[in-house]
């Protein structure tokens, strides 16, 4: 077997706004697998600033795979523990490779047209005109759940960006979903809560900043507003410091970014976990390309999921590569019509 690997820079269609500033382009890597006439292709989704394997010597690690890619599966796999992308973009190129299609991982009504995934419609931070602009065409899209990032502008702002929702559309008409990415600090979070909750709102994203565990729990304990765990299951790669974190501060849902968590297996270990404790879950893209879009939204399908998953990313950027995922109505769609173009990547 031969392995190899490509950076690839995406270009963001406009500026993304988030807490931890405005992002232009992206940068993420594939490995492809050759095994005879056979060839696989996986993301290692790098996320910077945010992974846990947002180091210097990245691509040195993928060397690694790449030199030793005749190794065991599961030795490759033990290696890559503390590098979530890379894994997740190894197990992927190694499903993509055992399948009889490159881009059928996981075969399911939705790869075969007869059914979608129900997903949220995101709207990035900016100012409150654009924000507003964007909750326009979600909503014109046919989107019942929305979920708006916040705490880049000011929060009175924000909120009446919430007041007008609810205005116009009971909570019965459409889920309101909210993503702070830690922006609130802890003595102001719970006061923030209490007002966010007034406008009927189902989650909150990491309100806090991740590794105040202690901080989490009291604010996960009083809450008005049901807390989802986001940036917090980042760098625990242990079974035991996973459920400690979910045991110490018993949030009400946890959200998977396969990219982030390190892949299949180890999202499912997070359900699993979570669903132990009787604490509700979504999946999550972290700004894949479409490869790893494909790939999420597959595994996702597998779980047997009803609420509105976060997989609507691949229309952000300008030089994504072209792919059969289509979003109609609020949902995802595999199309039959399109067909995958992987020539930007040579694959």
């Amino acid at each position: 077997m031969k392995a190899s690997f490509q950076k690839y820079t995406l270009e963001f269609k406009q500026p993304a706004g988030t807490s931890r500033g405005v992002l232009k382009t992206k940068d993420t890597y594939f490995l492809t697998l050759e095994n005879d006439s056979e060839k696989g292709i996986g993301e290692c989704n790098l996320f910077k600033g945010l992974s846990s394997d947002d180091r210097p010597d990245y691509e040195e690690q993928l060397q690694w795979v790449c030199d030793h890619i005749g190794m065991k599966p599961a030795e490759i796999s033990a290696a890559l523990q503390e590098w979530p992308s890379i894994l997740f973009g190894y197990e992927m190129a190694m499903k993509s490779l055992q399948s009889s299609d490159p881009f059928t991982l996981f075969p399911s009504p939705f790869t075969q047209q007869q059914d979608h995934i129900p997903i949220n419609g995101l709207v990035w931070m900016g100012d409150k005109e654009f924000m507003m602009r964007q909750l326009e065409e979600k909503l014109a899209a046919g989107f019942d759940c929305i979920k708006l990032k916040i705490g880049a502008i000011d929060f009175d702002a924000e909120m009446q960006l919430l007041k007008s929702i609810r205005s116009r559309f009971r909570e019965s008409e459409v889920t309101i979903r909210v993503d702070a990415n830690g922006a609130f600090e802890p003595k102001e979070a719970l006061a923030k809560l209490d007002e966010i909750a007034t406008y009927k709102v189902h989650s909150i994203e990491q309100p806090i900043q991740q590794g105040q565990w202690k901080e989490m729990a009291a604010l996960c304990e009083k809450t008005p507003v049901p807390i989802a765990l986001d940036e917090e299951l980042i760098g625990l790669y242990a079974s035991e410091d996973r459920a400690r974190c979910l045991d110490q501060i018993q949030p009400q849902y946890i959200i998977l970014k396969p990219a982030l968590v390190g892949g299949f297996a180890s999202s499912r270990e997070w359900i699993n976990l979570a669903g132990e404790r009787n604490i509700g879950w979504w999946m999550t893209s972290a700004l894949e390309s479409n490869i790893g879009l494909n790939a999420i939204a597959q595994f996702t399908y597998t779980l047997g999921v009803s609420m509105p998953q976060g997989l609507g990313t691949g229309g952000l950027y300008t030089n994504n590569i072209e792919a059969p995922l289509q979003i109609k109505n609020g949902a995802l769609h595999c199309n039959e019509i399109a067909l995958w173009n992987t020539n930007p990547i040579n694959f």
